[in-house]
């Protein structure tokens, strides 16, 4: 299964014009695309507001992830305070997968953003959770928090926006986008050894793990004849031919 690294800010003393911090919006973002994440079979790690820049880089950088996806908004220089709009997606040059993944996010936004011709991908070498992290990076600057439609558009749209973010993410992991369900407790049921639970719905994707005939599941969601499922905390894609809810 593809594995983020997810960073929102940290910037505790970014305020918005309107009330709260960089910090606060990004991390309800991030608390809104959650489910959306988990409901399509991608597993994310998550930064903590008590953490910074350089050690949410470093926790990206002691794991194994597909992508780091750092969430921020924007200000504008001084003197042009409140006064400039749009959303910029920063990848690093050279970066194929970074520069793709960045592309997707800025298309997907682009149909929901009131500006979309404001909307565009850019490689940055200079942005540290950019430049530093082993996985491809993007960092999503999503508006100018110092302008007051920008800052109005992120808090009234938090759940639109996951959900264009998670739609994005899906289509750079091959994966089907899919909506939160309701969990649901199931048993493996087969007349063999073990079932295969794999990182996507294909027969011939890879095997993250094995379940017992009889081993309790959780099944998160559901696409054609396929489950999302956990088990013992592994999230895969498993047959529902050989899975009886219970």
């Amino acid at each position: 299964m593809p594995i983020i690294y997810l960073s929102p800010s940290t910037q505790e003393n970014n305020f918005y014009v309107n009330g709260g911090t960089e910090e606060e919006w990004m991390n309800r973002l991030a608390d809104a695309l959650e489910p959306y994440l988990t409901a399509s079979g991608i597993r994310f790690n998550r930064n903590t507001p008590y953490m910074t820049a350089s050690s949410s880089i470093r926790a990206s950088n002691a794991g194994q992830y597909d992508l780091h996806l750092a969430l921020h908004s924007n200000a504008a220089p001084e003197g042009l305070y409140g006064q400039k709009r749009g959303i910029l997606v920063f990848y690093y040059p050279g970066s194929g997968q970074g520069q793709t993944a960045a592309q997707l996010i800025a298309n997907g936004l682009k149909d929901i953003y009131p500006l979309p011709n404001d909307v565009r991908a850019e490689p940055s070498t200079t942005i540290g959770e950019v430049r530093q992290p082993r996985a491809p990076s993007v960092f999503l600057e999503l508006g100018f928090h110092d302008n007051q439609d920008d800052a109005i558009w992120i808090k009234s749209n938090l759940d639109v926006i996951a959900r264009n973010l998670a739609l994005s993410l899906t289509e750079f992991f091959g994966l089907p986008f899919l909506t939160p369900q309701t969990y649901r407790n199931a048993v493996v049921d087969v007349n063999w050894g073990s079932l295969n639970i794999r990182d996507k719905p294909d027969k011939s994707s890879y095997i993250v793990t094995q379940a017992p005939d009889g081993a309790p599941l959780t099944v998160i969601n559901q696409y054609q004849n396929w489950y999302v499922v956990s088990y013992r905390d592994i999230v895969g894609w498993a047959s529902a031919d050989f899975i009886t809810l219970v």
